[in-house]
């Protein structure tokens, strides 16, 4: 009884054994499955990977759209890429950036006529509120000129010649905040470039990776003032897990435009998305993409 009880055993292990390799030889044999391509609300997408620059998603990639604030992206660059560029230069806020934001109901960092404030803090006001009252200082203080019409076309003269070094061949920059005079524009793919340009600055990545940002800046009569705290407008920050930027967009002809990147398990993913329907569909397209592009193989 004792044998016949081993024996028995025996043969349930070798079936046993043998289901498990039959097993394990139908799932290596299994072809892997194809990840299928999302679909998107915005009218233009695309997404790369950041290491080797392969096209991971492409939706009307390389027609041209008005970009709304993700214009600043190539601002910030044209700032940061100034020989011997001083980040804790003081710039004394005009009034003229003040008029200009309420003339246009633009988007503003609130900053105050008469302060001093930093180059730095100046980009983080660029970035994170999407001040177009901070993307004037930066204009007026980096272009050339005798007057600050001279100044700001000096400087949207450099944002152009970066774009074409970059390759951005779609591209065309007439304003220093992409409140467009009607020749400012861009593409999916371009805009993607030029992020991934942009995110070699360790400043620059520093920046569009914040949350919050508290400015302390110096008023006229040396005092010191709180200017309160500037919050990114990108939600993908909050809602994406490895989100490192990139800059949002919006306006009446750009609709809701997101430049995004994103680094899980060493490698990252950066894209842009152009003409969505809302911010809140907007950071959902954009999260299609980066899923999207990390589930691919490259």
């Amino acid at each position: 009884m004792k044998t016949g009880i081993q024996g028995i055993r025996r043969a349930a292990a070798v079936v046993v054994t043998t289901s498990a390799v039959l097993a394990a030889g139908a799932l290596t044999a299994a072809p892997a499955q194809a990840v299928t391509a999302p679909s998107i609300v915005a009218k233009g997408g695309y997404a790369m990977d950041d290491a080797t620059g392969k096209s991971l998603y492409t939706k009307a990639a390389d027609t041209k759209r008005s970009t709304g604030s993700t214009t600043k992206i190539m601002t910030a660059k044209v700032v940061l890429a100034q020989p011997n560029l001083n980040l804790d230069a003081k710039v004394t806020i005009q009034k003229a950036y003040s008029d200009y934001v309420v003339k246009n109901n633009a988007s503003q960092a609130h900053l105050i006529v008469g302060d001093k404030v930093t180059v730095r803090q100046l980009l983080y006001g660029l970035m994170l509120p999407s001040g177009c009252d901070a993307a004037y200082a930066l204009a007026d203080k980096y272009g050339s000129g005798t007057t600050r019409d001279a100044r700001v076309k000096s400087f949207i003269g450099k944002m152009n010649s970066s774009a074409k070094s970059l390759g951005m061949t779609n591209t065309r920059f007439d304003s220093f905040d992409g409140i467009g005079n009607g020749n400012n524009y861009s593409t999916p793919r371009d805009l993607t470039k030029l992020a991934r340009s942009a995110m070699k600055n360790s400043t620059f990545r520093t920046i569009v990776k914040t949350k919050t940002y508290t400015a302390k800046t110096i008023t006229k009569t040396g005092s010191t003032r709180t200017m309160g705290t500037w919050t990114n407008t990108n939600t993908l920050l909050n809602s994406y897990s490895g989100a490192i930027g990139v800059k949002t967009g919006s306006g009446p002809q750009a609709g809701a435009c997101l430049v995004f990147a994103a680094t899980r398990n060493g490698r990252t993913v950066i894209g842009t998305v152009l003409a969505s329907t809302t911010y809140a569909q907007r950071a959902t397209d954009a999260t299609k993409l980066l899923n999207y592009g990390f589930a691919k193989k490259v």
